[in-house]
């Protein structure tokens, strides 16, 4: 199975994620996004396939979303796509591919849709809990 990771190295979930997906056999694309940045084509499929709208997709905290005043209500799909381009950081983490779907895996447990888990692995969420679904 192939996968993607939109990847920030500096979030623990999105981490954790990528542990997930690596202890399970999988050796994905990683794409560190906030290097890459975004296109808006990009994150209308990605957005689309996660059936994720890109209030939804907004990183609320830790971001400059409130400061861009993105938090408002009737702040347009059309401004948060053309903030997200301009600042990757504004795009919530890790986004997470397979031939399964497309899911923004926050937490980290949503993983678990995308991905089978062999037999005797075992998963943990950030705290040290286990992943269950």
């Amino acid at each position: 199975m192939t996968a993607v990771i939109y990847h920030n190295p500096d979030c623990g979930t999105s981490r954790n994620v990528l542990a997930a997906l690596q202890a399970c056999g999988l050796q994905p694309v990683v794409i560190e996004y906030l290097k890459e940045g975004w296109t808006r084509p990009q994150l209308l499929g990605l957005f689309a396939a996660a059936d994720i709208t890109p209030r939804q997709a907004l990183r609320e905290t830790k971001s400059p979303a409130a400061e861009m005043g993105l938090l408002a209500d009737g702040v347009s799909d059309e401004a948060l796509l053309e903030a997200m381009t301009n600042h990757p950081v504004l795009v919530n983490r890790p986004f997470v591919c397979t031939p399964k779907g497309v899911r923004l895996c926050r937490p980290s447990e949503v993983v678990l849709d995308l991905i089978d888990v062999p037999e005797g692995v075992v998963l943990t969420k950030e705290d040290g809990s286990p992943m269950i679904r």
